[in-house]
């Protein structure tokens, strides 16, 4: 994730996709991101590196509009075009060479972004210097440890070349710690039962951009439907006691900076 080339060319008919943009727009996103980041951060300025289509900045905006002062940075252009006509302020370019002017921020965020580059400790002392003092730091990532990778392998849909880093709560809070940061809690969040299905179904074939897009478009829209409710119910405490197994799809990690 140097120049966001990829991203812009054979990964654009994913990352642009209508169920892409709609998904990372839709209400429903960021739930359980958006609850973390209220748990320990009410208000401030918020940096969200390697934003895309700005999709977090944006909902966090929307949903407390006087608490926050967003900005998000990025490479790949098209995703960032999309921010921006959504109102989402953005800085497009290399993090590692980005100044801000000398700019200072309460928090930064990283969703979804350190298993794609080539050097996250890298960003992470970046994001340290960019921080003010206790400033926090969430970081998300595939969970090396889930239930998922435990029972698919090298079979599992996210065990592929956009990946170039796995980590577990432990690997992820050490890279934290070397960074100069802190960690306060980690987390286990997030659980899709289609892919695992999909993913055994079709021993460890690859997946189509477009059908990635798709499967994204199709939970989501599960997500918002009134009337599973009760099959939502049920799914939640699957996640959540999975979770408490350090078993879900995802971890995060929330970093203070010393």
């Amino acid at each position: 994730m140097a120049s966001g080339k990829f991203y812009d060319t054979e990964g654009a008919d994913y990352y642009l996709s209508s169920a892409k943009l709609a998904s990372d727009y839709a209400d429903v996103r960021f739930e359980r991101e958006l609850r973390l980041f209220r748990e320990f951060c009410l208000r401030g300025t918020v940096l969200d590196v390697g934003c895309g289509s700005g999709g977090f900045l944006f909902q966090l905006k929307k949903r407390w509009p006087n608490d926050y002062e967003i900005l998000g940075t990025d490479v790949s252009g098209g995703p960032l075009d999309y921010a921006e006509s959504q109102g989402v302020p953005v800085v497009r370019g290399d993090f590692l060479q980005q100044d801000f002017g000398g700019r200072k921020f309460d928090v930064a965020t990283m969703w979804a972004v350190a298993e794609h580059l080539t050097a996250p400790g890298k960003f992470l002392e970046r994001i340290h210097l960019a921080l003010r003092p206790g400033g926090l730091c969430f970081v998300l990532v595939p969970n090396l440890r889930s239930l998922a990778v435990r029972l698919l392998d090298a079979k599992y849909r996210y065990v592929y070349p956009q990946h170039l880093n796995y980590f577990s709560a432990q690997t992820l809070g050490r890279l934290g710690k070397h960074a100069g940061f802190e960690v306060v809690a980690t987390r286990f969040t997030h659980f899709n039962p289609v892919v695992i299905w999909q993913d055994w179904r079709g021993r460890g074939r690859d997946v189509s951009n477009v059908e990635r897009g798709e499967l994204l478009k199709q939970t989501t829209a599960l997500k918002q439907k009134p009337w599973l409710r009760p099959v939502k119910w049920l799914y939640g405490l699957t996640e959540k006691t999975l979770g408490a197994m350090g078993l879900a799809d995802n971890v995060v990690v929330v970093l203070r900076k010393k």
